[in-house]
């Protein structure tokens, strides 16, 4: 079972649409396992946007995701990260394929509501980033069996 990391940024938050990611990811047939409401400090912008340190967009990134409370969530099933991924659709809301969060809900990729890790490291690192290892919560539904094949 993979886990990856979902961010719903602060322009989702502010535009109430947190309940539409968790409840597409849920369609999805994924399995919430963690989530917070954060009020981002620079300390945790700066661990979390760190790979981006170097590129002329940093300082902007670190402001934005400070600005307003996220939502952090971490999210478990079989390719996890790339069913989220794919839900999420292409970073640049203009090329997001119809029926994604970024298509259905974004204009501009600088608001594009989500962040979703990339790769199982990047997943590991974030989820450890964010949450301790008690606020994950192991569980499963009745219907798992009905969603994944294992």
């Amino acid at each position: 079972m993979e886990r990856t990391f979902v961010l719903a940024k602060p322009d989702a938050v502010q535009r109430g649409l947190i309940g539409e990611i968790i409840n597409r990811l849920e369609h999805r047939g994924l399995r919430l396992v963690a989530a917070k409401f954060v009020k981002v400090d620079r300390g945790l912008a700066e661990q979390h946007y760190a790979i981006h340190k170097s590129k002329p967009f940093y300082e902007g990134l670190i402001n934005y995701i400070t600005s307003a409370p996220v939502m952090a969530m971490v999210w478990e099933g079989p390719n996890a990260i790339a069913a989220v991924r794919q839900t999420m659709g292409a970073t640049h809301p203009s090329e997001a394929a119809p029926g994604t969060i970024r298509h259905d809900y974004g204009l501009e990729i600088g608001r594009n509501l989500t962040h979703a890790s990339d790769g199982t490291h990047t997943a590991a690192e974030e989820i450890t980033l964010w949450f301790k290892a008690n606020e994950l919560i192991n569980w499963s539904r009745d219907l798992d069996c009905w969603i994944f094949e294992e």
